[in-house]
């Protein structure tokens, strides 16, 4: 399947959807809990981001295009675009977000943790955040040069030391209300 047949897809499953070079890949709709935890993540994250004129952030399903020719379109639970990136929202994201978090569940619903971090490093995505509900923690990549730059796990009382949001200032004890 292309990028175009999968953006003029009618869809008939509710679910997230996918598409990795080529493969569309469906997954069932996520449980409350991990949606109440996209809930809390956004509700942060856009009041952070809006306080401040940073650009927008983006909940599922959003369709983000990282390779046309490599037909790869990802639909992360949240995505954040600076200013700086904002031509790249259109009706669906064309580009590479600066931040992409995914909620496991406990592994992405859609494909492997070590897969979407290298398609994100490949695409320009300047850092990826998983949020493990169970572990109370967050792993957070940041890219440079198209791969790993670093990785650094957070526990539920640190805060969240994030390059492209740097003065965040939270931790998930904050946000994750509904635990």
């Amino acid at each position: 399947m292309t990028v175009d047949e999968y953006l003029r897809r009618t869809p008939d499953a509710a679910g997230p959807m996918e598409l990795i070079y080529g493969m569309l890949r469906v997954a069932e709709s996520p449980p409350a809990r991990h949606q109440s935890a996209v809930a809390d993540l956004f509700r942060a994250i856009d009041r952070h981001v809006r306080e401040r004129g940073l650009g927008q952030v983006c909940a599922a399903p959003v369709d983000v295009v990282l390779n046309v020719e490599r037909a790869l379109v990802l639909q992360p639970d949240l995505l954040f675009v600076s200013n700086a990136r904002a031509a790249i929202l259109k009706e669906r994201v064309h580009g590479a977000p600066d931040l992409m978090i995914d909620v496991l569940s406990p592994e992405p619903r859609i494909g492997r943790t070590e897969e979407r971090v290298q398609w994100c490093a490949e695409s320009g995505v300047r850092e990826c955040w998983f949020v493990h509900q169970d572990l109370r923690s967050i792993a957070i990549f940041r890219f440079a040069y198209r791969r790993i730059g670093s990785r650094v796990v957070h526990g539920r009382q640190d805060p969240i030391a994030s390059a492209v949001l740097p003065d965040l200032g939270v931790c998930l004890d904050d946000i994750l209300l509904a635990e």
